[in-house]
């Protein structure tokens, strides 16, 4: 590995890494705001928690524990000169990234069909705590759903890549840059997790 590239490696990585924190300082922004709202209409809170699925929070949050698992061996694989199992471990990443999404559209399907969400008049009626509590429900999951879709379209440009062979065991910093970005999805949603599925 050249001196350029060595420069060009951890730039991209401190880049990253950059970006990684501001995401943070964005989701930590919403987790005050969350905190000041629930701790003002606690009950209503307590009791509009009770109606999402743990069910099916629990398994999604299994699903990106998963899928952080199979990103980060695929790392590995690379390293190790593996390209068939790296590019499997990635497909189960991004098949695993899908069913997530899968289980999200259904669940807010659920609400929808239901009138509970942001704007409905059915919702309006039930008080402000309601309004404010699936107002954040909705905003916060749909943000992180659209960073699941962007983090699955950056592990698709990878996969393009380690096909071609840009990527490999002497040049594998973009898929370490994909597992961080994955991990910190995870992580957002092992916070959002408890707030809104087990707050009850």
């Amino acid at each position: 590995m050249t001196a350029e590239t060595h420069r060009d490696d951890l730039t991209s990585k401190t880049g990253m890494w950059f970006f990684l924190f501001t995401e943070m300082l964005l989701f930590g922004g919403l987790f005050v705001v969350y905190t000041v709202y629930r701790y003002r209409n606690h009950e209503a809170f307590h009791l509009a928690a009770e109606e999402l699925s743990v069910f099916i929070g629990t398994i999604n949050t299994i699903i990106l524990l998963v899928s952080s698992t199979t990103i980060a061996m695929s790392i590995t694989a690379i390293q190790k000169k593996n390209k068939k199992f790296a590019l499997i471990l990635i497909g189960i990443t991004i098949f695993l990234g899908l069913a997530f999404l899968a289980n999200k559209y259904f669940e807010w399907g659920g609400h929808i069909k239901e009138h509970i969400y942001p704007g409905s008049p059915v919702l309006a009626l039930r008080g402000q705590g309601d309004v404010l509590f699936y107002g954040l429900y909705f905003f916060m999951t749909g943000l992180h759903a659209l960073h699941i879709i962007i983090g699955l379209a950056f592990i698709g440009v990878i996969t393009s890549k380690i096909i071609r062979n840009k990527i490999d065991s002497e040049n594998f910093v973009l898929l370490e840059n994909s597992g961080l970005y994955w991990h910190l999805v995870d992580l957002i949603w092992i916070f959002l997790f408890p707030l809104f599925y087990l707050i009850t």
